[in-house]
């Protein structure tokens, strides 16, 4: 017992004395180590006799627990110690500039997706949903395509395989174009009305002027009374408000199987040629025109009560010509230099 006294006391006296944490972890693995004086005598238990071992083991314990509340206690002493020391030698000089912050922007496309929803809302136009997932009929019938249309085809549309046991007769397809959500529309709201759609649609299509799945902006507006000047009016307001200055503007007959009369719409659009004179040409931008009789029986719409108009453009198209941007695989790839330079900042929203 007097040994076990001796050995504690001379333990805790060490451990107080010390001012270095690389002692203390010397001094603990020399006590409590695995071959340290503490649990060596731990270790010797066994070779008592059997009367003696459970006082014996017992004061050793009372001996270990003492030193290693003292060992902890030093611990945490002198890691404070260390650390206000550490405060100390390195104060921060709050007199330098800060450091420079990578600035995060929006992607060009969900910008101009954000812009021209600004746009049309500004003009009356309500944002009207559709399933990217589509039935034929939605896609393609009820918008007076007919069956012999290419763009039915494989070779244009991404079809699904239907599920064991479904009993829907129309086929399933990727939607390929947001024109199904006028349909929805029409169905479910009452005229008159404007309605635009903001989507994804997917197309058997890949270049630099095509991906396979990209994004478009539609938009309709049915009333008793409207007529082809409204049509122009809208899109010149448009458009301008959208480039942000005067847009010569001009309307070009084209067939659209959903528009009677149909027309593409082509601005005057100035640029530089390769040896740096500049230049100016019609640039055809977007597709437009009344709406079909045949689509407004679709949408539950008598056509002898009301008309309308619509029209539609892709996103990455207003935004190629917009930013001057001549790959569409840019978008995609997500160069951090393009990126910083073509995004937006999202203070533009407060605008």
């Amino acid at each position: 017992m007097t040994d076990l006294n001796q050995l504690q006391t001379q333990s805790l006296s060490h451990v107080a004395g010390l001012s270095d944490l690389n002692d203390l972890e010397e001094t603990r693995v020399k006590l409590l180590g695995k071959s340290g004086e503490i649990t060596s005598l731990l270790q010797k238990i066994g070779q008592l006799p059997p009367e003696e071992r459970k006082t014996f083991g017992q004061e050793v314990n009372v001996v270990k627990n003492a030193v290693q509340n003292a060992l902890e206690s030093k611990k945490t002493e002198l890691e404070a110690a260390a650390l206000n020391a550490k405060l100390a030698s390195e104060k921060a000089d709050v007199t330098l500039p800060p450091l420079p912050m990578a600035e995060g922007k929006l992607h060009p496309i969900s910008a101009v997706i954000e812009e021209l929803g600004d746009i049309m809302r500004r003009l009356g136009y309500s944002h009207a949903t559709g399933p990217e997932l589509e039935t034929d009929f939605y896609n393609f019938t009820a918008l007076n395509i007919p069956p012999e249309h290419p763009a039915r085809q494989d070779h244009d549309t991404f079809y699904l395989e239907k599920a064991e046991g479904d009993d829907e007769t129309s086929p399933i397809l990727m939607r390929t174009q947001t024109s199904n959500a006028q349909i929805h529309t029409m169905q479910s709201v009452e005229p008159p009305f404007r309605m635009i759609s903001l989507g994804r649609v997917y197309r058997c299509d890949s270049d630099m002027t095509h991906t396979p799945q990209f994004h478009q902006m539609e938009g309709m507006a049915i009333d008793k009374n409207i007529h082809f000047g409204h049509l122009k009016g809208t899109l010149q307001r448009f458009l301008e408000d959208f480039f942000e200055k005067k847009i010569e503007m001009r309307l070009r007959p084209a067939y659209f199987p959903f528009v009677e009369p149909g027309a593409e719409v082509d601005i005057r659009w100035d640029y530089i040629d390769a040896r740096g004179e500049k230049k100016s040409r019609w640039l055809e931008l977007l597709g437009s025109g009344m709406v079909h009789r045949n689509v407004l029986k679709s949408g539950g719409i008598d056509p002898e009560k009301w008309q309308g108009f619509a029209f539609g453009a892709g996103v990455e198209r207003l935004c190629m010509v917009k930013y001057g941007i001549n790959d569409l695989r840019m978008f995609f790839e997500s160069h951090a230099q393009f990126l910083k330079h073509f995004g937006k900042n999202p203070a533009f929203r407060r605008n």
